[in-house]
């Protein structure tokens, strides 16, 4: 991997962490628990676009596992994990079809991170009660999912030229 590509990865990690914990320190927006925005999703769209699937990857693991050392536990390490994962990857085969726009793909991204989540809190809390919960987390990852897309185009269209 050539020195630019790992310094541009570096630097898109720090943001997306250093947004990881501005987003923490937000209070909710809604009364929901466990909704966020995702603001460092917006950063992991960005590198989706710009840099590739497989640096995206990194960048997202290494965000997901800084976060949760510095700003989470071990459990929220499982969950965002999980989120991470089933996210991006849901995101990169949408991306990969050429179908789709990147609001979209990030729409699909915040749905299958909140699905990530709760099929993680189901095994660990070893029940299914939660899944009745996946309503109002398929909502509120379609609206965080449009917003982080549609941020993340304007950042992409504005900065591709830069990269």
């Amino acid at each position: 991997m050539e020195t630019r590509k790992i310094a541009r990865m570096g630097l898109l990690t720090a943001l997306a962490l250093i947004l990881s914990y501005v987003e923490s320190l937000i209070p909710a927006f809604v009364a929901v628990p466990g909704v966020k925005m995702g603001l460092a999703n917006i950063v992991v769209v960005f590198a989706l676009y710009t840099l590739g699937p497989g640096e995206a990857a990194i960048v997202s693991i290494i965000r997901v596992l800084l976060s949760s050392l510095l700003f989470g536990s071990i459990l929220s390490l499982s969950y965002s994990a999980a989120g991470a994962v089933i996210s991006l990857l849901s995101m990169i085969i949408l991306m990969k079809t050429k179908i789709f726009g990147v609001t979209s793909v990030s729409v699909t991204g915040g749905v299958f991170h909140n699905l990530g989540q709760i099929l993680v809190a189901c095994l660990v809390l070893e029940t299914d009660v939660l899944l009745y919960y996946l309503p109002v987390l398929i909502l509120s990852g379609t609206i965080t999912g449009a917003v982080i897309g549609i941020a993340s185009s304007i950042v992409i269209k504005r900065l591709q030229k830069s990269i």
